[in-house]
């Protein structure tokens, strides 16, 4: 450092605005390569970020994305040298506050056309590879979710099984002469035995659900394997896409079709139907009396089957009540879309992307800084204090050339006051 007389400043030393200038000269001639790097390089990122999002990949919309990153260097290199050149120089507040908010909205432009396209092209793969990862997830939740409501629902095998073995005690205690006091086969055996088949083949059709749901499980587990892998594996991700595509359409109809082998609006229709759907037989006992204690017994029967079909209708009822599996529909996504939708998780690639558009910002406010020092450091000195060499030489050689003038050509002294 330069050592100052005793009561004087840095900034009031030439000596140390003389050093700024020199250091200023100095960066004066990397600044323009450094800035047209910085463009370029924005520009390139820009190109990938822009063909990732165009369909077409002939020759048309390579020249439109080159075309279109050109044209964002070139905005880049002159919006920032535009600044570097004028926002140090003004001096007023007035123009000093325009010119900074001409750099916010100018930035805002920036991050808008190229900067978000840059994120794009760092951080695209991998951001589709999160879409397909969180798309795989809800696909997960609902195959595991409509599983969990399917055996739910095979659960009420049990309650109709249930059912059926009441009825099923009920007919050989009939048989036995306990019921209605008349040994044999007749009209009430008849009845319960009826209900008895009818829930024997409810329950046969329920058990038949099984395998089925757990064919279909164990195949929307296999495509979900192979969506996972897809999600990680090596190559370009759009041909990972279209495949992991496929397998989402399949899984999704084994997700609708494992919804539709439920049995609980099966079960809640039987047992409507075996409270409504009786069919009473003739009374066949010997006596009158006989007759009447078959048709006592018969109503009896038929409270009994209207209070055992409410029980298997609130049973199914609460298994259709279960939260259904969310509707999953997977939707394919570009690069630069899925960048934004997940940008959260890719907080270090848009830093990147916007710091390698926007670090001129830092270089103007540094050359605003220094050349405030340097108006500073230049105030209230004398024009000799600042001359250089070859200004000292111009001005003698003026002095000299004023010298060999006649004294009638030379222009009249100023008149001294008196």
């Amino acid at each position: 450092m330069t050592d100052h007389p005793a009561g004087e400043t840095p900034i009031q030393n030439p000596a140390y605005v003389a050093e700024l200038e020199g250091h200023l000269g100095w960066l004066d001639t990397i600044t323009g390569t450094a800035l047209g790097v910085l463009a370029v390089a924005s520009g390139i990122y820009t190109y990938l970020g822009v063909s990732s999002l165009l369909d077409s990949t002939g020759a048309l919309s390579t020249f439109a994305a080159l075309a279109y990153s050109i044209a964002v260097s070139v905005g880049i290199f002159v919006f920032w040298s535009y600044l570097m050149r004028l926002l140090p120089a003004v001096r007023t507040a007035a123009a000093r506050t325009g010119l900074i908010l001409a750099m916010l909205l100018g930035s805002l432009a920036i991050v808008a056309m190229s900067s978000w396209l840059n994120a794009a092209a760092l951080a695209g793969s991998a951001a589709v590879e999160q879409h397909l990862a969180r798309t795989v997830q809800d696909y997960q939740t609902a195959l595991e979710r409509t599983h969990e409501n399917a055996v739910t629902a095979q659960a009420l095998e049990r309650d109709v099984a249930r059912v059926r073995q009441s009825f099923a005690d009920l007919s050989e205690q009939e048989a036995a002469g306990t019921l209605s006091g008349l040994v044999g086969r007749g009209a009430v055996f008849r009845v319960l035995t009826q209900k008895a088949e009818e829930l024997a083949a409810l329950e046969a059709q329920i058990a038949a659900q099984t395998a089925p749901i757990e064919a279909a499980f164990a195949e929307g587990n296999a495509i979900l394997s192979r969506m996972r892998a897809l999600t990680v594996e090596q190559g370009p991700v759009e041909a990972r896409s279209v495949e992991f595509s496929e397998d989402a359409v399949r899984l999704a109809g084994l997700i609708t079709q494992m919804r539709q082998l439920s049995v609980a609006p099966l079960v809640n229709r039987a047992a409507q139907d075996l409270a409504d759907s009786v069919v009473l037989p003739e009374l066949d006992g010997s006596t009158q009396a006989g007759q009447v204690n078959q048709a006592r017994t018969i109503d009896s029967v038929l409270q009994v089957v209207g209070q055992r079909a409410i029980t298997l209708q609130d049973a199914s009822a609460e298994v259709m009540a279960l939260p259904s599996a969310p509707e999953v529909e997977y939707t394919p996504i570009s690069s630069a879309d899925a960048v934004i939708r997940y940008a959260g998780n890719f907080v270090p690639s848009w830093a990147g992307a916007i710091a390698i558009d926007l670090l001129p910002a830092v270089l103007v406010l540094i050359l605003s800084v220094v050349h405030a020092a340097l108006r500073a450091g230049r105030r209230g000195k004398r024009l000799d204090d600042t001359m250089t060499v070859a200004e000292l030489r111009m001005a003698l050689r003026v002095a000299h050339e004023l010298d060999d003038v006649p004294a009638s050509m030379q222009p009249p002294s100023p008149a001294r006051p008196k």
